[in-house]
């Protein structure tokens, strides 16, 4: 037992029809220290976080504060028990002044006086070193601004832990220090803060010690002096170094000749999603990846790439010719087509058929006012049905009750129906079926072997070493280092990602 804990869980368990999201699990929260919560996607941080503060019910386990149980049922539990939350997105109202968004839901006398409740709040706001004014709107301040009102409201409501769940995500880097500075004080003054983030520089920054999470289990907890960044990587990977072979396909884009002119070029490529700039290129036939862990920005270069996301500086070229993609639309006609990460919110039209959502993309660049014919739009759907084997009743059938492995192969005939010379797959196999996930692999090589030059990326670096020739590692929204050939091992990709520690 820890004598210096202000928060301990003990054997939390959290199930879901189908899903066991939390398993046995431990936290230990100390008086004014800085705790890292880790893990890749699915690993159960959010889970947790949500039962500490009301929003689920755990089904097993124990919840302590200062030593004694508390029984937390909802948010307002968690509230009373000292335990506050500021979320990434901003849970404030920006119509409203700061002073009202800081003191708004309270029952405190001090709201009846607007003078008092100005006072009170500016006296807090100087205190936190925060450049705000009790009087101006919150709307009018900038993002890390807000995010420090939010947490001046938690600290002003007395709390005794404060979750920041993602609150660096929409900085730059001169608000993060700013954060950082507010955090050190709240330390200072005993306040336990769990820090969750996908920003490995910025935990060893700032934090204390860390706990990852696995699939809903507990990895460990550790103090940040005792864990260099390539375990923290492995541990939340779930792959020890020199745990595993080199399991890349000999065929993956062995006859690439990269000596010539690339297919997609782009330069000093930046977006608004805080994308540093970066480099890119592929060649015909070529198989490449965005490799990192969540969060690292993956998603967002290639997002950049086909104009999913606006465009903030660089090039992209075409066979050498520069091209200008302000929109998808406009990557579209230039040859390049791109599976999205989510495919039930950016991939499907649920209440569309699957041969509506097939025929899409090459009905949107054709035009909507000339519509495909019937018998056009069956025999596409028919072709690609047969040869991605996607099982339906038929092709009129709503694409919404498909399995996830066969709305996929959907999204990909209607990429494939527009004959791209460029594809981006981004997590093309996650949550599918693992012999649909060799299927796709397959296709994959079978079309860059004639030809197609094809962007992959996925969470599983198994599956990237498999199917890419090269990989771009990615770490906090930056390019950290390209691999290829004999460095193409799981042990080179997860030391890049950890910042070259060996």
């Amino acid at each position: 037992m820890d004598n210096n804990a202000l928060l301990s869980l003990r054997g939390i368990y959290k199930s879901f029809p189908g899903v066991k999201a939390l398993q046995n699990v431990d936290f230990t929260l100390r008086k004014g220290e800085i705790h890292a919560l880790m893990g890749e996607n699915g690993a159960g941080k959010s889970t947790l976080i949500k039962v500490l503060t009301g929003v689920y019910t755990k089904d097993e386990g124990e919840i302590s504060l200062e030593g004694s149980d508390v029984i937390i049922r909802s948010p307002e539990d968690a509230q009373h028990a000292g335990i506050s939350t500021v979320y990434q997105e901003i849970t404030l109202c920006p119509n409203l002044s700061v002073a009202e968004n800081m003191y708004i839901g309270r029952s405190d006398d001090v709201i009846q006086n607007w003078k008092a409740m100005n006072a009170g709040a500016d006296k807090m706001l100087k205190s936190l070193d925060i450049p705000a004014k009790a009087t101006q709107q919150l709307g009018s301040c900038s993002i890390a601004v807000q995010q420090m009102v939010a947490i001046a409201r938690a600290v002003d409501m007395d709390c005794k832990v404060l979750i920041l769940d993602e609150p660096t995500s929409s900085l730059d880097d001169n608000e993060v220090q700013k954060l950082f500075g507010l955090m050190r004080e709240l330390k200072a003054r005993g306040v336990g803060i769990i820090f969750v983030t996908h920003f490995l520089d910025q935990v060893y920054e700032v934090c204390d010690r860390i706990t990852v999470l696995r699939d809903g289990k507990l990895v460990g907890e550790y103090e940040i002096k005792d864990l260099p960044r390539v375990q923290l990587v492995s541990k939340m990977l779930g792959k020890e170094l020199d745990d595993l072979s080199d399991i890349k396909s000999e065929t993956a884009g062995s006859s690439v000749d990269t000596s010539g002119e690339p297919v997609i070029e782009a330069e000093g490529l930046s977006s608004t999603e805080g994308i540093r700039p970066f480099d890119f290129n592929i060649h015909k036939g070529e198989v490449n990846g965005f490799t990192g862990l969540l969060g690292s920005g993956r998603s967002e270069c290639v997002r950049a790439i086909f104009g999913a996301d606006r465009v903030v500086s660089g090039t992209v070229k075409k066979n050498g010719k520069t091209i200008k993609i302000n929109k998808p639309i406009d990557a579209m006609k230039n040859g390049i087509g791109y599976l999205p990460e989510d495919r039930k919110v950016d991939g499907i039209i649920g209440d569309l058929s699957v041969k509506e959502n097939i025929i899409l993309a090459l009905q949107v660049m054709k035009g909507f006012f000339k519509p495909f014919t019937k018998a056009e739009a069956n025999a596409f759907a028919d072709e690609y049905i047969k040869a991605l084997s996607i099982k339906t009743a038929s092709a009129d059938t709503p694409i919404k009750s498909l399995s996830g492995g066969n709305q996929q192969k959907c999204i990909l005939a209607r990429w494939l129906l527009t004959h791209p010379d460029y594809l981006i797959l981004d997590e093309p196999t996650r949550g599918i079926d693992v012999g649909t996930k060799v299927d796709i692999q397959k296709l994959v090589l079978k079309l860059a072997s004639e030809g197609m030059s094809i962007t992959f990326i996925s969470s599983e670096t198994d599956e990237m070493l498999r199917t890419c020739s090269r990989l771009i590692v990615m770490r906090d929204r930056r390019v950290v280092g390209e691999l290829k050939g004999e460095d193409l091992t799981q042990n080179k990709i997860m030391s890049t990602i950890a910042g070259g520690e060996a």
